[in-house]
């Protein structure tokens, strides 16, 4: 695993309240609020939220496979289906490595309440790519 991570700017999962529980090598885990940040209108968690719970815990992944060897993590595909509605608490996300090859990377995602019911399932494919940072000296 990198022993940096840059995070430069604040982000889209910082706006939603999104925190990472655990990284592992082929596994990570994070969890999102479920209020006003993440609410579509009528009140619910928004099948957005759910997609960047989802699309953050996979990049992050691919991430720490990649960064020490010059590469970055792009995702290029992302689905959903959101199974069943949720108005307040907490989401879990645990994304599992499906597939590593050397250009890209497959995750299967899933997203539960705090009583472990399924609110999302989710798969992203992500490319891997040269880090421009890296090359030019910059990283």
């Amino acid at each position: 695993m990198p022993t940096k991570y840059l995070k430069t700017n604040p982000t889209i999962a910082d706006a939603i309240g999104l925190e990472m529980l655990e990284i592992e090598e082929e596994r990570v885990t994070g969890r999102i609020p479920v209020d006003g940040r993440t609410h579509q209108p009528y009140g619910s968690l928004h099948g957005g939220a759910s997609v960047v719970l989802a699309e953050t815990l996979g990049s992050v992944g691919s991430h720490f496979l990649v960064a020490d060897a010059g590469m970055q993590a792009v995702g290029i595909e992302v689905n959903a289906n959101h199974v069943r509605g949720i108005r307040s608490g907490w989401v879990y996300g645990e994304a599992l490595l499906q597939h590593r090859g050397g250009k890209l990377h497959i995750w299967s995602i899933t997203i539960k309440d705090e009583r472990g019911k399924l609110i999302c399932t989710s798969r992203l494919t992500v490319m891997i790519v040269p880090n421009p940072k890296a090359v030019d000296g910059k990283d």
